[in-house]
């Protein structure tokens, strides 16, 4: 009997009936009569057929494939060598947690040269693709590939995507032994969590700074194994992460801007309202695709959609960034909006630079490099910055709106966190009061409980 690898999936030639035994995730498939199992199953489907004492001749993993023995010494903070000894202790199987800024990257490339083993390193977006690249390859003296950006070129360390791993699993997924997945929190809901599935490697590290919770985090452990290590902003911030205040801006809707979305809000309102008399352990999504399917229900959705719009940058925030921008005018400040025609109003009104997924690759390094080096003072943004982005000098940050809760204000925090001698950062966030953003406000900060911030 062979155990082969075949597009993403394992495939039993010559089997006996195993109907009766009980081998982990393998089924018949009709359709070429034989059995399959998902690829990520692979090491319990070996171990579960040798405890049967059926002959197996493995041919999954391609045979002689050289290992990556280049690595240099990588230093750690002691928090980081306590990361990677837990995933090691846990079979080398886990996620590790920790916040923005504490250096998880470099986890990982300790975690890849204890193992030296061939490696797929899978990244949410191609700033952080290029990111990986430039860090590994201060740590790894030999080729790298990256599967991404318009490149494709497979080495035994290679970065890639995760759109990119998707499509290309169903060839390489038997080429590597250890999987190590960053921002691992995108998986677990069923988007694209088929990339994981059809890798075969025995080893995989996630990292994240805010793991999912309730199903999702189950399904991400079957996927990558258990929370292993984990600390929080409060537990780093003073000694790894620099210190930081949290100032809250309570702003108010001017006449018209509260007459404009009183009138939506009531629209919306009476519509949910009408689905959670009949719906009411319904979610969002569920709401969402039965408002759709009447014209009442569209104009509801887009009447709350209009409410987000406005919310997310009044004439009161507007007004409350200028005054800030003028207050740190000395500061290298990050501006966080909900959407990007926020950012380019802002970008626009003050001559920022904005990081958008608009903005092309070269052009957006040009704009991170300067604002390294001093010669751009603020970066205005929605979303690209909220996940991996190194920004080390930023020191000041406007939240201007957000849309993805309590991950998404951790992840705009921790970009102010990387520390330098005597640093304090500061984190202003605008809340319209009287509208929904004040209970999501609420919401956001619970990540930071324990980072003693202080609001004002």
């Amino acid at each position: 009997m062979k155990l082969l690898f075949d597009h993403g999936t394992l495939v039993l030639t010559e089997a006996p009936d195993l109907s009766r035994k009980a081998i982990p995730g393998l089924l018949w498939d009709p359709r070429v009569e034989l059995y399959r199992a998902p690829a990520y199953r692979y090491a319990e489907v070996v171990e579960a057929l040798r405890m049967v004492r059926v002959p197996l001749t493995d041919e999954v993993e391609r045979s002689g494939a050289a290992r990556a023995d280049e690595w240099r010494t990588v230093e750690l903070r002691p928090y980081q060598q306590a990361a990677v000894l837990a995933w090691q202790l846990a079979e080398k199987r886990g996620l590790v947690v920790l916040p923005t800024g504490s250096g998880k990257t470099r986890v990982a490339a300790a975690a890849m040269a204890s193992t030296r083993a061939r490696a797929l390193c899978l990244v949410p977006t191609r700033a952080l693709l290029n990111q990986w690249l430039m860090e590994l390859s201060r740590l790894y003296p030999g080729a790298i590939g990256c599967l991404g950006d318009g490149r494709q070129d497979i080495q035994r360390i290679t970065v890639a995507t995760f759109e990119s791993a998707f499509r290309w699993m169903p060839r390489l997924g038997n080429r590597f032994e250890l999987l190590v997945v960053d921002e691992a929190h995108h998986f677990g809901c069923g988007v694209r969590d088929e990339a994981l599935e059809m890798c075969v490697a025995r080893h995989r590290l996630g990292l994240s700074a805010t793991p999912p919770n309730g199903p999702a985090l189950a399904r991400l452990e079957d996927l990558l194994g258990p929370v292993v290590y984990q600390l929080g902003v409060g537990d780093l911030a003073g000694t790894w992460l620099a210190d930081f205040d949290l100032v809250v801006l309570r702003v108010a809707l001017d006449r018209d801007e509260r007459a404009r979305y009183d009138a939506d809000h009531r629209i919306f309102s009476a519509l949910n309202r009408d689905f959670r008399s009949m719906h009411p352990t319904g979610t969002w999504q569920e709401l969402v695709a039965a408002a759709s399917q009447t014209a009442d229900g569209r104009a509801a959705l887009r009447a709350w959609r209009r409410t987000r719009q406005l919310v997310g940058f009044t004439r009161a925030k507007a007004a409350a960034v200028k005054a800030l921008l003028a207050r740190h005018r000395d500061a290298r400040v990050l501006v966080f909006t909900a959407d990007n025609a926020a950012a380019y109003a802002i970008a626009r009104e003050h001559l920022i630079m904005p990081i958008t997924c608009e903005i092309g690759r070269q052009e957006r390094e040009r704009a991170l490099q300067g604002f390294r080096e001093g010669t751009l003072r603020a970066l205005v943004s929605a979303r690209v910055l909220n996940e991996g982005i190194d920004v080390p000098e930023a020191d000041v940050a406007i939240i201007v709106g957000g849309t993805q809760g309590e991950r998404e204000h951790v992840q705009r925090i921790g970009r102010l966190l990387r520390p330098s001698p005597g640093k304090r950062a500061i984190v202003y966030e605008l809340v319209t009061l009287a509208t929904s953003e004040g209970k999501r406000a609420t919401e956001r900060r619970r990540g930071l409980a324990a980072a003693h911030a202080r609001s004002a």
